[in-house]
């Protein structure tokens, strides 16, 4: 019997799960969409992508997905370690050399990958306007003081970290292209996905779906805080500012991913898969193997999480935990609840894709992860 024969039966499990989501109000639009053995065995929507139009949830809607971008930032800096262009622990200033500045020069490239570079915080005034200009935000990005010794503090760097990643990758690229057009060419491309955008271009703007918070009038911690100094109230991960059509189209490479579902899954598959989908190979299998190793002190409390450890992997992705099928599976959340993992021990890809965020308070709280145990009770991984 062929994986998707098998399936087939129980992916009412997983459509009962996102239906009940939708039905509580705890979710307005989802796509849902896994990849198994290399082969696509669910993909599917429900709910509305505009309440107020009564738009539905089709394949094509694109989703804003936050900071599951940074995995695709990630792999784009793998990619051109595969190629011997970068060198995880050369100091970034090999590559940017005005990012050594105010006592920044020790910091690495893995540094920069497993957040220890020093640098969570984000420029003082910073603007919707100046997120969308590429030159003004690495300029700045490369002025700050550490607010820690490179390598010496894990401090999450909740929009910082794409800058900091794509930057390397702009000047390590041969052909000089910018980090958008880095990630059609060497990622969407050759995996033959249409639907992964880092800025959108005009005509995809009909297609993405309406954003709402359920949390959006919770208090916004001290300015005092790292974590507010990380996402400043100006350029909050919130509709209010991601759904202007500047930031839309802006190359945001931590937080601005505009993805499907399907092409997400995708995404994941490559990695699920060992570096490899379909016979295009991105990256060898030693390097993605490698990517299901915690960091050095995973387990360090994180000042900008408040306290929280973060279980983030050598290659910048995260790894294991409750949210996801494996204690290998890489993975990355994004704010609001949206998440993409690639599980190689089952050989699993899953994106979920959705429009209604939310902050988990507990486990109960969240909607997905119903939606997680249908999916592994739907290919009977248990």
């Amino acid at each position: 019997m062929s994986v998707l024969s098998a399936v087939e039966p129980r992916i009412e499990l997983v459509r009962d799960a996102m239906d009940a989501a939708v039905a509580s109000g705890a979710e307005t639009g989802l796509q849902v969409v896994a990849y198994h053995r290399g082969r696509k065995v669910i993909d599917l929507c429900a709910g509305l992508a505009d309440p107020q139009a009564g738009r539905p949830v089709t394949p094509d809607t694109l989703f804003n997905v936050y900071s599951v971008t940074k995995a695709v930032a990630a792999t784009a800096l793998h990619i051109q370690a595969e190629r011997g262009l970068v060198d995880y622990d050369a100091p970034i200033a090999t590559y940017w050399p005005a990012f050594a500045a105010n006592g920044k020069a020790a910091a690495t490239v893995r540094h920069a990958l497993t957040h220890r570079a020093g640098v969570p915080q984000m420029p003082a005034g910073v603007t919707p306007e100046m997120i969308c200009d590429w030159a003004a935000m690495t300029d700045a990005i490369a002025d700050l003081p550490p607010l820690a010794p490179p390598g010496e503090k894990t401090l999450y760097q909740s929009m910082t970290f794409g800058w900091i990643v794509g930057e390397i990758v702009r000047r390590t690229d041969p052909k000089g292209r910018d980090f958008r057009q880095f990630v059609l060419d060497e990622i969407a491309q050759p995996l033959g996905l249409a639907d992964l955008w880092i800025g959108i271009p005009d005509a995809a703007e009909p297609r993405v779906a309406v954003m709402s918070d359920r949390n959006a009038d919770d208090p916004v911690p001290p300015d005092t805080t790292l974590w507010t100094q990380s996402m400043p109230p100006a350029v909050a991960l919130s509709p209010r500012v991601f759904a202007r059509p500047d930031v839309r189209r802006a190359c945001i490479p931590g937080v601005g991913g505009i993805f499907t579902a399907r092409d997400e899954a995708r995404f994941w598959a490559m990695l699920a898969e060992g570096g490899a989908l379909d016979g295009v190979r991105l990256l060898s299998a030693d390097r993605v193997a490698g990517f299901s190793t915690l960091r050095e002190h995973g387990d360090e409390p994180d000042p900008v999480m408040f306290g929280i450890p973060l279980p983030i992997s050598v290659g910048g992705y995260w790894v294991g935990g409750p949210r996801v099928t494996g204690p290998r599976a890489i993975w990355h959340p994004g704010a609001g609840g949206s998440i993409g993992w690639a599980d190689p021990d089952h050989r699993l890809a899953v994106a979920i894709c959705h429009n209604r965020m939310f902050n988990t308070r507990s486990p109960d709280d969240d909607p997905i992860l119903p939606i997680t145990r249908a999916i592994v009770r739907a290919l009977d991984l248990s």
